[in-house]
């Protein structure tokens, strides 16, 4: 086995540790039209330099108190509407969202020195359109999403193999397994998308659209 690192020595070393940004200037003339396509663009080239799960996001809310949670999540759809992912409508989160109706999510593509913020309002995805992501997902990913009570405290694993095994013989004859009633998606309209990209000297460029009445504007703010 590797020898494991002192955890004091990592400690010690953390002041220090940081990366000298040196990436392409992002200037308002290189951002496209709309806020969808620039990112768009972005995921596409975060997917072609092979960044693992290059659509997934962190995911920040708060609940009723203020008390702020996050997680990461798969972004599941991107239009003029917002990004969209999909979720137990029992979970953590979800109880978050009902009560704030808010949330940012941010693409984190440390290998590109790149990361994307979106934030805004949100709202349930309708039934119709969650039912044909639904059909898209894995037969195994759908079983798990009816097994888990999603952020229930849980006695140990062999709890979530059992409910797997049991949701596995209840659907064990069904070609298609249906939609759960307590799972879907939220939509964040972004009222905020924010592009990062890392530069010297902790200069960042940080560019983002802003909507307003009038509709979308471009806006740079200081790192």
């Amino acid at each position: 086995m590797p020898e494991v690192e002192n955890i004091d020595d990592v400690a010690v070393r953390l002041p220090g540790m940081r990366v000298a940004y040196d990436g392409k200037a992002l200037d308002e003339a290189d951002l496209a039209g709309s806020w969808t396509e620039q990112l768009q663009d972005w995921l596409n080239e975060a997917i072609a330099a092979g960044v693992a799960e290059a659509n997934a996001m962190v995911l920040a809310t708060a609940d009723a108190e203020g008390r702020p949670s996050s997680r990461t999540v798969l972004c599941k759809g991107l239009d003029e509407r917002g990004v969209v992912f999909y979720t137990n409508y029992t979970s953590k989160k979800s109880h978050d969202l009902t009560v704030t109706r808010y949330a940012s999510a941010t693409f984190p593509w440390y290998a590109l020195q790149r990361q994307v913020t979106v934030r805004g309002e949100v709202e349930k995805v309708d039934v119709k359109e969650t039912a044909e992501y639904w059909k898209q997902r894995p037969r195994g990913s759908q079983l798990g999403a009816w097994a888990s009570p999603q952020s229930k405290v849980v006695t140990s694993r062999r709890d979530l193999d059992v409910a797997l095994s049991s949701i596995e013989r209840r659907f064990g004859d069904v070609e298609e397994v249906p939609l759960p009633p307590h799972w879907g998606g939220w939509r964040i309209r972004p009222e905020i998308v924010e592009f990062w990209q890392g530069q010297q000297n902790r200069l960042h460029d940080r560019l983002r659209y802003v909507r307003t009445q009038d509709g979308w504007h471009i806006e740079r703010v200081a790192p």
